[in-house]
């Protein structure tokens, strides 16, 4: 990760924007080394000195060099600068005086070809400058890449230190350490997450993880006057046909003193991704761009933006996300910028990426009323700030056993807005509360008075006498001063996560009941219509299946809820991106069955069917014994009668798990769930992200991949590598079968959710019964011959574990009489 990938990319004419820039700035210390080598390389207009000729820098207990003699390297524009390498033994140091202080740019370029005795594959090392270690255990592997870090060098010399790994050696191609211009960085940034005004990072080194053009277009070196790679945001992009690609580099007007075209050229402010809403006004679908990064670091990201396709201000008006933080909330270019269209404009704010391994930063259509739903994006950076020690490594942090449920919780809840819920303690806080008269509505709780709840007020065993709000409709509504006593007043010790709408927080009930707390923030995307519709959703239904309300607050301006606190997290948190136990086939199956009743019972358990509209392995969250329950219903949906099928309703979701048909038609159906189920089962299957852009292209996104794989019937090529050897033939041909059903385009060639659970059954019982677990929660499974049902509908038809799918026959009916009769 934070590897600067674009120099792998082929220079084609059709996708790379050739407007020759010379190097306008001079900077006023140029190093330019190509290693190993015995002559000079021209690259451009720039000479790369061979490190032979400097020996006054170079500082080695050896002198080896290496040539190589392969073709392997795809045709690049600095192709020269990886034909020789210097090796390194032994400790060994690069001295550069330094003219001026302050940024400079460290590049390091690796190829790791063979020559005689040495494979460069091999090499295992660490690089630090000054205070920061640059590269750690670093090994390069099979392509070229350049590691690019800005530095803030503050003393007469830098020196650049090769440190090779036990047993191992160093190595290095060529390298560039060169003066930044004067203010091409910022003092600091605002952070969002949590938001706080500014923090400063004169002192940071920084180490580019992605520099992006928007527009499908990418920027080479030569055309850069910092000699900056941009590559292409397409690869980078979830759904393509969300946007259009927009070039008008005429349009480029650098009126103002800052940004120049040191910070960004006119190449990349002149092209510009763009939301497709031009032909539907009433399109309310974000984009996102998903970058790879190490958790647990600081990021700065910079936005660039240039208003290249309105005729007139005040046109464009759009919100700017990173993960789920709100950075600009109805961003008007045309204010920042006096009203003159086409010129630059640059934003930078400092995040965190937590946990997670993936950084991603949206744009959305502003609710501002605007001839268009629109918004543009036409650059990006993303510079990762080293840590407290001045490292650049990944940290390997060691969880006790305490705290390791407060991390597992903590993922799931923090990558939207989850839940945690207990149905078991409205029946204890009944029997252990004196009930009271009934109690006025106060004059901000609209959340209750909209639903009708009649509340009574319940004695509390605080010392404060604390009086909790029990409402019949919408469970209990705490006083703020309760839940901040449970949480020991928001307790930064005590925060397990943090997502969309809020960070969660561990708390303990005065009865000792551990819940989770989340707490709404004013720069939340998720607001009150979602905390609303939660709550409502909620109160409807009781599922062993579906999360429990425990109960929420609404006053002092405070939007929170309470769940109940699920020791094992969420699903996704057991597929990857941790060091949990995997899960074998069976708890999968298992898990995947009692999800599928769970939304099952959403669709046909009530006279109002449910469409749930944000499923994923993130709102699967998982108890003390592995049983899955679906959360999360702030943007659910109810079909009224007048509806009948379907809803129309603005695209709403998460990125990867959208239904197609849905993004198309913004009506909302059942078959919708299906299709994200559909994309839940592989994700359990393969045991990876569903959009990954680290890995090559035709295996960013899962659902395109696995489909392909099961197309030609080797699905088994692609399972998670922790199943192989654990998964019957004919168990995986139904589960493959079945998912692939329900990520069918249209909606009407999906099977619905009851087809969907008899086939995860099926696939269980051909799996086989020993040791069957019960991680759905029935008591009583079903029957050993559940398949055979099937085949004794039309034995001439089907056969059991047979290439023929059983979606093909209905069986909702069955299932909804078996929904209803497990939850009288």
């Amino acid at each position: 990760m934070g590897v600067y990938v674009g120099v792998l990319l082929i220079w084609v004419l059709s996708t790379t924007c050739l407007i020759n820039v010379s190097l306008g700035f001079d900077p006023v210390d140029n190093y330019l080394i190509d290693c190993g080598s015995l002559a000079n390389t021209h690259v451009g207009d720039r000479v790369f000195v061979a490190d032979v000729f400097n020996s006054s820098i170079l500082s080695t207990p050896q002198n080896i060099y290496l040539t190589t003699k392969s073709n392997s390297i795809s045709s690049t524009f600095d192709l020269a600068l990886y034909q020789t390498a210097r090796i390194f033994n032994g400790t060994s140091q690069y001295t550069f005086s330094i003219k001026k202080q302050g940024f400079h740019w460290i590049r390091l370029y690796f190829f790791p070809f063979v020559d005689g005795n040495y494979n460069l594959s091999m090499a295992k090392f660490s690089v630090s400058a000054q205070s920061f270690t640059l590269l750690s255990d670093f090994q390069p592997r099979n392509d070229p890449v350049v590691k690019e870090f800005s530095l803030n060098v503050t003393s007469d010399d830098l020196v650049l230190t090769f440190t090779p790994s036990q047993n191992s050696f160093a190595f290095l191609n060529s390298l560039e350490i060169v003066s930044i211009p004067d203010g091409l960085f910022p003092v600091g940034a605002r952070t969002i997450d949590p938001p706080v005004k500014y923090q400063t990072f004169l002192t940071e080194a920084m180490e580019t993880v992605a520099r992006v053009n928007m527009g499908n277009h990418s920027v080479s070196p030569q055309n850069d006057t910092l000699w900056r790679l941009w590559v292409s945001d397409e690869p980078y992009l979830g759904h393509v046909n969300l946007v259009t690609f927009v070039s008008n580099m005429r349009a480029v007007n650098y009126s103002t003193k800052w940004p120049t075209r040191d910070v960004a050229p006119p190449s990349v402010y002149g092209t510009a991704t763009r939301l497709n809403s031009q032909q539907d006004p009433l399109t309310r679908v974000n984009v996102t761009w998903s970058f790879s990064v190490d958790p647990n670091f600081q990021y700065m990201v910079r936005f660039h933006f240039c208003d290249i396709v309105s005729v007139s201000p005040e046109q464009l008006f759009f919100n700017v996300y990173i993960n789920s933080w709100l950075v600009a909330l109805n961003l008007d270019l045309s204010n920042l910028t006096s009203n003159i269209l086409g010129t630059p404009y640059c934003m930078d704010v400092v995040t965190t990426s937590s946990e997670g391994q993936v950084l991603s930063v949206s744009i959305e259509p502003s609710t501002l009323v605007a001839p268009y739903a629109d918004g543009i994006l036409n650059g990006l950076e993303i510079m990762k700030l080293g840590d407290s020690k001045g490292s650049f490594a990944v940290r390997d942090f060691k969880v006790n056993s305490k705290k390791k449920a407060w991390v597992i919780v903590g993922i799931s809840i923090g990558v939207s807005f989850v839940a945690f819920f207990s149905a078991l303690f409205l029946f204890v806080v009944c029997r252990r509360r004196r009930r009271s008269s009934v109690v006025g509505h106060s004059a901000d709780d609209h959340i209750v008075n909209n639903a009708g709840g009649n509340c009574q007020t319940l004695e509390n065993k605080h010392a404060s006498g604390i009086a909790i709000i029990s409402c019949s409709k919408n469970g209990y509504r705490f006083p703020f001063v309760a839940i901040q006593e449970a949480t020991d007043n928001f307790s930064e010790s005590l925060v397990i996560g943090f997502g969309g709408f809020g960070k969660v927080y561990k708390g303990v009930l005065s009865d000792g009941t551990k819940v989770a707390v989340k707490r709404g923030i004013s720069q939340s995307r998720q607001g009150l219509a979602e905390f609303k519709t939660e709550i409502e959703m909620l109160s409807q239904f009781r599922h062993r299946h579906l999360v429990s309300l425990i109960g929420y607050c609404h006053e002092k301006n405070e939007m929170i809820i309470i769940y109940e606190y699920m020791e094992n997290g969420a699903l996704k948190n057991h597929l990857y991106g941790s060091d949990l136990p995997s899960l074998s086939w069976k708890q999968r199956l298992g898990i995947c069955i009692g999800s599928a009743r769970g939304l099952h019972y959403l669709h046909t358990g009530s006279t109002k069917p449910i469409i749930h509209r944000d499923v994923k392995t993130a709102n699967i969250l998982l108890d003390e014994n592995l049983m899955a329950k679906v959360a999360d219903f702030g943007i659910s949906k109810a079909i009224s009668e007048i509806d009948k099928t379907h809803v129309s309703t603005a695209v709403k979701g998460s990125f990867g798990y959208l239904d197609p048909e849905y993004l198309k038609s913004q009506q909302l159906t059942e078959k919708s769930d299906v299709y994200s189920f559909g994309v839940v089962l592989f994700e359990v299957l393969c045991g990876r992200p569903v959009i990954n852009p680290s890995l090559a292209r035709e295996m960013v996104n899962l659902t395109e991949w696995a489909m392909e794989w099961e197309k030609r019937g080797e699905l088994k090529k692609v399972i998670d590598p922790c199943l192989k050897g654990d998964i019957k033939p004919d168990s995986l041909l139904k589960f493959g079968e079945t998912a692939v059903k329900c990520l069918a385009e249209h909606g009407v060639n999906r099977p619905n959710m009851g087809d969907v659970l008899w086939n995860l059954e099926c696939a269980l019982q051909l799996q086989g019964n020993d040791e069957r677990p019960n991680l759905n929660g029935d008591s009583d499974p079903l029957p050993d011959n559940v398949c055979h049902f099937e085949t004794s509908i039309s034995s001439s038809q089907f056969s059991v574990g047979s290439a023929h799918s059983l979606a093909d026959v209905s069986m909702s009916r069955l299932f909804s009489q078996m929904v209803k009769a497990e939850d009288k």
